[in-house]
């Protein structure tokens, strides 16, 4: 057995997990139902009263006309780039070097759409204004991440979404809001959902990651953009028979998580503090601007396998069962707080990072 599966095992037999929603089983789905009457029509075809509620009451909340519920992300935000281009005569989109759509989509945008990227800032760096209007390329629609997930989670100051939002809209630029943590981000900028997005578009939301349902996303825009949205969600295969499974748990878990987005916020902040208290241990951003950021180890992949696995058997806590070497020398996981750091005991997290700090302190030349 290699390291890294060492680590996924001495991950699983912890008691406590201090990331995530909690474990992905059908207990998500089966409390869901608990309280559901067996007889209530399912929704066809993206019709019926299940989805059409559910669609409205987002709509309500994002500030936008109207929503509609897709099975993934993926094939919403494709969409709506493909409609903006249309719209604009123009298959040219920009967004971030590490966009999901450029990262972990098989280049779903340019072979289903052939819809040409141009990537806007360095991989390191948020998309800023200068970046905006220095752009060279004309084109169709500006894609913007929030929070910027492969960079840690990083923010751009609300000034700036602002004056990006005026620059486009001046120039004709359509915005689009990549809002899959969109909740996520309300405790910082200190807004509504509906005020952040009225600076975009379109957005799309996912319900999966903070809110912790089963699978879906929502669309949002006006009228005939998200009519638009359906004819292509039916070409995309989208319209399965029944999605309310989906909408459901979607519906059931926003209702419960939306309103707890601060005190995971402030979670995330405490827990950070208590990385970077750690010999050879920084997040990424110092201080998190949501619920999620990186933590960056000043030492090899291999090493720190080992020492998360012994502290995990240590102490029944886990940290995280997956981590990703980025030199020789360093390594990094992402860490999101959602329901289960609540329920860690919070001295015997305090011993965690003791442990940590004592175990990385004995590694050489660190």
């Amino acid at each position: 057995m290699n390291d890294n599966n060492s680590l996924v095992e001495a991950f699983k037999k912890t008691k406590y997990k201090v990331a995530g929603p909690g474990t992905r089983d059908i207990q998500i789905l089966k409390e869901v139902l608990k309280d559901v009457d067996g007889q209530q029509e399912s929704d066809v075809y993206g019709r019926g009263k299940i989805i059409e509620d559910f669609q409205e009451k987002m709509a309500k909340y994002l500030g936008k006309e109207a929503a509609v519920f897709f099975p993934s992300g993926t094939m919403a935000q494709q969409i709506a780039l493909r409609i903006w281009c249309d719209k604009k005569g123009l298959k040219k989109v920009a967004y971030h070097p590490l966009c999901h759509l450029e990262i972990h989509e098989e280049d779903g945008l340019k072979e289903l759409h052939q819809i040409e990227p141009i990537l806007l800032a360095d991989k390191n760096s948020l998309i800023q204004l200068e970046d905006v209007v220095g752009m060279e390329e004309n084109i169709a629609c500006l894609l913007l991440e929030l929070p910027q997930r492969e960079i840690g989670g990083q923010l751009p100051d609300y000034k700036t979404l602002e004056d990006i939002s005026t620059y486009c809209h001046e120039k004709g630029i359509i915005l689009h809001l990549d809002g899959a943590r969109l909740f996520e981000i309300l405790p910082y900028y200190e807004k509504s959902a509906a005020e952040i997005c009225d600076l975009f578009d379109s957005v799309y939301v996912s319900f999966y990651k903070g809110i912790g349902g089963i699978a879906g996303a929502i669309l949002a825009g006006n009228q005939s953009f998200t009519e638009e949205s359906k004819v292509w969600k039916r070409r995309h295969g989208g319209d399965l028979i029944s999605l309310y499974p989906y909408i459901l748990s979607a519906d059931y878990y926003f209702d419960q998580r939306v309103g707890k987005m601060k005190k995971y916020y402030e979670e995330a902040k405490e827990l950070a503090g208590l990385f970077n208290q750690c010999h050879g241990v920084s997040t990424q951003p110092s201080e998190p601007v949501s619920n999620m950021f990186h933590v960056h180890f000043s030492a090899p992949k291999e090493e720190m396998e080992v020492i998360l696995s012994e502290i995990y058997q240590e102490t029944g806590i886990g940290l995280t069962s997956n981590i990703k070497g980025l030199s020789k020398t360093t390594c990094y996981f992402e860490l999101s707080i959602e329901e289960m750091y609540a329920q860690t005991p919070k001295e015997e997290v305090k011993n965690v990072f003791h442990l940590l700090d004592e175990k990385i302190r004995g590694i050489s030349n660190i």
